[in-house]
């Protein structure tokens, strides 16, 4: 059986994530899609909407045939990192080719852009220097200069071609056989916060219309499945996850923390934790929080993985524990996903885990976030929740 693989988040499953899908299924005549997921948090250092269990079965009615979840010391991170975890798992599950989704849709500027890039290294690290010096994000530094030294084949401004490129880097740095392939995204951009009356629209516009809105007004944009699930979630547990609900919980941290402490917390660099224990005092809400410590030269997303790795404690030694992911968490299959499984189990290298019975400092931050994750939920589905960390096993859909 052959494998192709993608790196999502899921957040929620979308229309234009089942085109992806079939996009994948077609490009790569796979006989299996295996999804490397993010679990309770995202990489941009938010909660997600729905459990990673919820998210599971979005994603195999929408196509996909196996689920796993890229750990949290993965799944938090800059680009590099989130992809050095994502392909790491892939190639262990003996993945072929993965497809992804970009601004510019045509998988040539991608080699293009890391071959100009082994060429020039020095000039571009040199530029980049000079750009980081000037105070800008580090993002904005590093497509600045990629630009200055004549590396323009790939414009590196763009959320998904960033993440594509990395995902090749990972590829070509772990040695892997992956051949990678890109879909070009449809319609609706990564940071489009509006529906069009197109059925495709961005997460970020969806999780933006389901803060006020109901979310039987976004059914146009996603699957019925996806509707279905957040509807059931939201009934059940009274909410959807948004980093305000979590406000409360951030704040006792940090008032309860000394410099010294926060300084051990991950990506709390450069005096940020002092800025941030500042502004917590007067802060009223998350939002007031993050516009008062943003900074020409820190991202909103940088700021707000800040956030989260106080919020979970993630230490810096834990987050460096691992190049690539030491173990693979199954979350879900279908039942071509079961067959493929059962076919390669014996030959994968890492832990493969049905449940977290297993012994790992990664796994156990994996069941920490989780833990932070479920505590706005009321008694007793918190308690429950946290128990299926534990317990549940991968979900078998049998369609």
């Amino acid at each position: 059986m052959k494998a192709a693989g993608v790196i999502v988040e899921y957040n929620p499953f979308h229309n234009g994530h089942a085109y992806h899908l079939d996009q994948t299924k077609k490009i790569t005549n796979a006989d299996v899609v295996i999804a490397a997921m993010s679990g309770s948090f995202l990489q941009r250092g938010e909660p997600a909407l729905v459990s990673k269990w919820t998210r599971t079965k979005m994603a195999l009615a929408g196509g996909a045939d196996v689920v796993v979840e890229i750990p949290y010391a993965f799944s938090t991170q800059h680009a590099q990192t989130f992809a050095r975890g994502a392909i790491s798992i892939l190639d262990a599950l003996q993945v072929k080719e993965i497809c992804f989704g970009s601004e510019i849709g045509n998988i040539a500027p991608f080699y293009q852009a890391l071959q100009e890039r082994r060429t020039r290294i020095e000039a571009l690290n040199q530029a980049l220097q000079q750009k980081v010096e000037t105070g800008v994000s580090y993002p904005k530094a590093l497509s600045d200069a990629y630009k200055n030294i004549g590396i323009d084949s790939l414009d590196l401004s763009k959320p998904n071609n960033i993440l594509g490129f990395h995902y090749i880097e990972q590829i070509q740095e772990q040695g892997s056989s992956i051949q990678a392939h890109t879909v070009e995204r449809l319609n609706a951009q990564y940071h489009d916060t509006t529906f069009s009356s197109s059925s495709i629209a961005s997460a970020t516009s969806i999780r933006k219309h389901l803060q006020t809105s109901p979310i039987e007004d976004a059914s146009g944009v996603m699957p019925l499945a996806t509707k279905m699930e957040l509807q059931a979630y939201q009934q059940t547990y009274g909410l959807l996850h948004m980093w305000e609900h979590y406000f409360h919980l951030l704040k006792y941290k940090l008032l309860i923390m000394s410099a010294e402490q926060l300084r051990g917390i991950y990506e709390a660099e450069e005096g940020l934790e002092n800025r941030l224990l500042h502004a917590i005092q007067q802060a009223t809400s998350f939002e007031n929080l993050m516009q008062t410590i943003k900074t020409k030269r820190y991202t909103w997303t940088r700021l707000q993985r800040l956030c989260l790795h106080t919020l979970t404690h993630a230490t810096k030694d834990e987050m460096n524990l691992a190049d690539t992911a030491p173990y693979i968490r199954l979350l879900g299959m279908s039942k071509t996903g079961q067959a493929y499984i059962s076919s390669i189990k014996k030959n994968i290298p890492i832990p493969l885990l049905s449940h977290s019975k297993h012994s790992h400092p990664l796994l156990n931050l994996d069941i920490r976030a989780s833990a932070v994750y479920y505590a706005i939920l009321p008694e007793p589905f918190r308690s429950h929740a946290l128990k299926q960390e534990y317990v549940q096993h991968p979900i078998r859909w049998n369609i």
